[in-house]
């Protein structure tokens, strides 16, 4: 009588452990459908206009954000590029 015919049942555990975490990796990290900042967005560099006029003062504030910004409307901030090869 051999036992060699249970060690198939030792090897699934860790096979099956490995095979799980790659698909639950895979699945939830889309590594493949990202957005690849670097390469699909188009940031051109601008001469930097202005002037030296002062246009207000804030001493002593408690305010924890600035009035008017854009933190969470990072689709205003961020465009794709648009391929327009037809």
């Amino acid at each position: 009588m051999s036992h060699d015919g249970g060690m198939w049942l030792l090897a699934i555990g860790p096979a099956g452990a490995a095979g799980l975490y790659w698909g639950l990796y895979r699945y939830y990290r889309n590594t493949d459908k990202s957005h690849d900042f670097e390469h699909e967005t188009a940031v051109e560099a601008k001469p930097i206009t202005g002037s030296e006029k002062k246009v207000g003062e804030v001493k002593g504030t408690q305010e924890t954000r600035i009035d008017g910004d854009n933190v969470a409307a990072y689709r205003k901030r961020v465009q794709r590029i648009q391929d327009n090869t037809s």
